[in-house]
């Protein structure tokens, strides 16, 4: 068994539906640019709001994904 190394990002991601689709278009939208993702870790949840109601759900999450060299 090799040694593995991880790079950790943050991203945050928006939804007018739910903390829980914010988070997942994030994680959906870093993979078609990086590979071999392992772990996502929410951080932080927020909401936006414009005249009294809640118009955005915001989801902060740490992305590990594998370190390739080279």
């Amino acid at each position: 068994m090799s040694d593995s190394i991880y790079k950790v990002i943050e991203l945050i991601g928006s939804s007018d539906k739910s903390w829980e689709d914010a988070a997942k278009k994030a994680v959906e939208r870093a993979a078609k640019t990086l590979e071999d993702l392992r772990i996502a870790e929410v951080t932080n949840q927020d909401m936006k709001i414009e005249a009294g109601k809640v118009v955005a759900y915001r989801t902060k999450v740490k992305l590990s994904f594998r370190f390739r060299e080279g």
